[in-house]
């Protein structure tokens, strides 16, 4: 059998050209931007499609006038110091619904630094917008801000779905702070943040999460709840734990908020809601 050598150790002028990068040059920078846009026809294009970095893009087959994309993580991201934004835009009357093809995991990196995931979504008249990405998972030693921004013009429609799971199966969670703003017609609508894991005083009480490891929320917002609200009800699963309630909001609008021990329970609660759109 033959060995091969051992490389060459780094030379003393590599190794002080590594050490004179700054960390935050060695982070990943990355946005993907979505434009959908109505033909003559009242079917939904996407102009613009043009995914970065770890946030590949993919089109999917319709079978209707509305356009879907599927967002693939294509490395894993974010990790420490990373900075990753979603733009979409859904153009006056188009209809355009967006999916993810797995869990986004955030993981410590081996340079500090805290990670961001920023959403900005916008909707014009008459057009709607599905946003439904699959679960954000906080590995133990991650630090991540995630926000998501939604601006809605007075009768754009909006259904928004958003799941984390603090820590992997046995393991701690690392550091979250999310915040949701929704506005309609350029008045906040929803404006709520929330923080999770190490330094955050009181997220794993009885007043919280209660032990829970998973937490989720669904929000819809359609001009038609103006004249009919949803009414308020609290909702369990009879064959499973966690517990979730549907309240309705000024503006018009419904918010289904879960918290239960994982991801499947809470995708669940969220979906027993059944939250009439009339759409």
């Amino acid at each position: 059998m033959t060995l091969a050598p051992p490389p060459p150790a780094p030379t003393a002028p590599a190794l002080a050209a590594s050490a004179a990068v700054p960390p935050a040059a060695r982070q990943l920078r990355a946005t993907a931007r979505i434009t959908a846009t109505t033909d003559p026809y009242g079917v939904t294009r996407l102009p613009v499609l043009d995914g970065d970095g770890p946030l590949a893009l993919r089109r999917l087959r319709s079978h209707d006038a509305a356009a879907r994309v599927c967002v693939v993580g294509a490395m894993s991201a974010p990790v420490g110091g990373d900075r990753l934004r979603i733009e979409a835009r859904a153009g006056e009357g188009s209809d355009l619904r967006i999916t993810a093809a797995a869990a986004t995991l955030a993981l410590p990196g081996h340079h500090p630094g805290t990670a961001r995931y920023d959403v900005a979504l916008d909707v014009a008249d008459g057009a709607r917008l599905d946003w439904l990405p699959e679960p954000l998972i906080t590995a133990a030693g991650s630090d991540l801000i995630q926000t998501t921004t939604v601006d809605l013009a007075p009768t754009a429609r909006l259904v928004l779905r958003e799941e984390q799971v603090l820590g992997r199966t046995g393991e701690a969670t690392g550091r979250l702070a999310a915040r949701l703003t929704v506005r309609r017609a350029g008045r906040v609508l929803l404006d709520q943040e929330t923080a999770y894991g190490p330094g955050v005083p009181g997220w794993d009480s009885s007043a919280v999460l209660a032990g829970h490891r998973a937490v989720g929320q669904l929000l819809v917002v359609d001009p038609a709840y103006e004249e009919h609200p949803v009414p308020v009800r609290t909702l369990a699963a009879a064959d499973g734990p966690g517990q979730a309630v549907l309240t309705p909001l000024a503006g018009p609008a419904a918010l289904v908020t879960a918290v239960a021990p994982d991801a499947l329970a809470v995708r669940r609660l969220l979906e027993m809601a059944a939250i009439p759109t009339g759409w």
